[in-house]
């Protein structure tokens, strides 16, 4: 098979850097909003880890899902609906409601993550999986296991430059703000591979 154009490996792999580097970096910025009402204690950021790892899991799971759905572009346009309804949604959040936090603070914290984050969270943890494989299915190669790569240097820059540039010089709601345009963008990305992966979703992968 010929190299893909160049145009298609930007998108591929700008894709995957951003959803890497805006998932690593939500997680201590969603966290911390609910620092007011919680507080810091380990139990709340325990709890929170546990939500992601969860969702995290889902997202792989839903990127299975979509991969094994051959013959059809169905999975696509399913993508593509959820990248908007999610960038749309972003808009709408507001403060979550933690009211009940003092007597059901796990099943609160649960709550609040998923009404503000948990969707955008999933298909951000799904991107990098989903990606390979369509990339695979149009290249008609193996999975290209380098572009692990840009996972991992998304999420280890998030890592770094969080503590050191992000929390110190930006409230939480310039962060929220700045997160919620980069996920504008990763959608709109996220996106345009999803809708040239329609007619290959057919192919069987190699």
């Amino acid at each position: 098979m010929p190299a893909a154009p160049y145009a298609v490996r930007v998108l591929y792999g700008a894709a995957i850097f951003l959803s890497a580097f805006l998932l690593f970096a939500v997680e201590p910025m969603a966290a911390k909003r609910l620092l007011p009402a919680l507080g810091g204690s380990s139990a709340v950021w325990i709890t929170c880890l546990v939500f992601f790892q969860t969702v995290l899991l889902f997202g792989y799971l839903y990127a299975h899902a979509l991969a094994q759905r051959a013959r059809s572009s169905w999975p696509s346009l399913l993508h593509i609906a959820l990248l908007i309804l999610a960038a749309i949604g972003l808009a709408a959040v507001r403060q979550p409601n933690l009211s009940r936090a003092a007597t059901h603070p796990v099943t609160a914290i649960f709550a609040a993550l998923s009404m503000t984050i948990g969707v955008p969270f999933l298909l951000l943890a799904s991107t990098s999986p989903l990606l390979q494989d369509w990339w695979a299915r149009q290249q008609q190669s193996r999975i290209p296991w380098r572009i692990f790569a840009l996972s991992n240097a998304g999420s280890l820059l998030a890592l770094v430059l969080y503590p050191s540039v992000i929390e110190p010089r930006l409230t939480l709601d310039q962060q929220r703000a700045a997160w919620d345009w980069g996920f504008a963008l990763y959608a709109a990305l996220c996106a345009g591979a999803a809708w040239r992966a329609r007619p290959v979703m057919a192919l069987p992968q190699s």
